[in-house]
């Protein structure tokens, strides 16, 4: 059998393997809500567990939580603001949403673990099995690449403020900000091939599958989120009604980064749960925000300038500390908690 009969064999099974995760994510996800919370949850543990695999296969540390894990975790944020462009919805739960999750981030999903581990930068009794020479270098790299990332984060949220000065988020201004984003991530990758050359190493075939099972992974993401959307009661009472949509979505989507948040720090690699934290910022501003503003405009509420000061400051406080100081103490990890008990 020829090299082009195995790949055109594979890509059939392929295309029947995603036909059928695609009419049965469709199936779930209209029956009912539950089915539709149950496949979202199992999508994304599937795009992170997935994703998670290729930090053996070529792409680590700080690298894996900028470029990779920000499309686990904030993927779900991406599919919100495409089918409610798409919807023709209203851009500020867009915004709402992107705000609610930076904020998150930045307080809860790190300060949280902070209070239960510790957030150091440079672990406190690195691993013998290579030189403390090769280790240092190697968390010193992690640390300025979390720091230009902080930097990014912070660049990125001051253009949207800037952009917003006049009230509305119109075409032009997307462009900029998915333009931005993009150009961020080719950023990236290119400083990934540059670490593989330095380090003598060379993508593995095998991360076609992971991409595969990600790919699956992201269909069910989109198909519980748009029945989600469609569930949720256009008028009404309560909190659970499409008004709020912004709040709830935000709030739910936070999740996947939890899942992240809390593995890494248990396993004491400090700079990838800052970098997925601060890299799935980076989907939402500029990314989400600038895909909706392509579909129409976005008008800009009385309480924008409030959420942008809190993800700044938040932003502006990391950098000192990993600056610095170079990891969270506990109490820091209480103070942020404690702000977004007050932000909700």
């Amino acid at each position: 059998m020829s090299a082009s009969d195995v790949f055109g064999r594979l890509d059939l099974l392929w295309r029947s393997l995603a036909r059928e995760w695609e009419r049965l994510a469709a199936n779930l996800s209209s029956a009912d809500p539950w089915w539709s919370l149950l496949l979202f949850l199992g999508a994304s543990f599937l795009m992170v567990w997935r994703l998670g695999a290729l930090e053996r296969k070529g792409l680590e540390g700080t690298v894996l939580g900028t470029v990779i894990m920000p499309y686990a975790s904030g993927f779900s944020n991406l599919m919100f603001a495409f089918i409610l462009g798409r919807s023709g919805g209203n851009g500020i739960l867009v915004l709402e949403n992107c705000l609610v999750n930076n904020v998150t981030n930045l307080t809860l999903l790190i300060g949280l673990p902070a209070i239960f581990w510790g957030l150091a930068i440079f672990p406190d009794r690195p691993s013998a099995a290579v030189s403390a020479g090769v280790v240092r270098r190697t968390y010193r790299l992690n640390h300025l690449s979390l720091q230009l990332t902080l930097v990014a984060a912070l660049f990125f949220t001051g253009v949207l403020w800037a952009l917003a000065r006049d009230g509305v988020l119109d075409y032009s201004d997307g462009l900029v900000m998915v333009g931005l984003f993009l150009f961020w991530q080719v950023f990236q990758i290119f400083d990934v091939l540059k670490n593989n050359v330095y380090r003598g190493r060379s993508l593995r075939w095998s991360m076609l599958g992971d991409i595969a099972m990600v790919t699956l992974g992201g269909v069910g993401v989109y198909h519980a989120i748009d029945a989600l959307v469609a569930w949720i009661p256009r008028v009404g009472t309560g909190f659970v009604v499409f008004d709020n949509i912004g709040w709830l979505s935000g709030l739910l989507m936070v999740v996947p980064n939890a899942l992240l948040a809390v593995y890494y720090a248990a396993i004491r690699r400090a700079d990838i749960v800052y970098s997925s934290q601060v890299g799935d910022g980076h989907i939402c501003i500029p990314m989400c925000i600038g895909l909706f503003a392509l579909f129409g405009p976005i008008h800009i509420p009385a309480y924008f300038d409030l959420g942008v000061a809190t993800i700044i400051a938040a932003g502006a406080l990391h950098l000192f500390l990993i600056g610095f100081w170079k990891r969270l103490p506990r109490w820091v990890g209480v103070s942020l908690t404690a702000a977004y008990a007050y932000f909700l």
